[in-house]
């Protein structure tokens, strides 16, 4: 029975944190890696299924609230989908030893953004 109470508390953890928007795929990713033993390729794939629930949820909300620009959408959407696909081929091409730097550099990067003042 324990075996799976962690990674549910865990998984349930990062739902609410993604809810306030606050970026809990991410955390995920690190307790997936860093205590739940699950290499990087399996936890990124684990984080993509979890993060399309959560964007189609917040997708709808926000069509419905008005908050889509769409030529934005128009324009965006292609490109998205370009770079999800060569990040997909990078993902399993590359040695996760390869990943694992960029990943944390991105990651510091993103967390002393997050320090800095928010620019006007």
């Amino acid at each position: 029975m324990t075996d799976w109470l962690l990674p549910f508390l865990c998984g349930l953890g990062a739902s609410v944190i993604s809810a306030w928007g606050v970026g809990g795929g991410t955390l995920l990713l690190l307790v997936m890696t860093l205590f739940l033993g699950v290499d990087q390729r399996t936890a990124q794939g684990i984080n993509l299924l979890f993060f399309l629930p959560t964007a189609l949820s917040a997708l709808i909300c926000h069509w419905r609230g008005g908050y889509l620009d769409k030529p934005t959408l128009k324009s965006a959407v292609p490109w998205a989908v370009l770079a999800a696909a060569l990040g997909a081929w990078a993902a399993t091409a590359l040695d996760v030893e390869v990943l694992r730097k960029p990943f944390g550099v991105y990651l510091l990067l993103s967390g002393v953004s997050l320090l800095l003042p928010a620019k006007k």
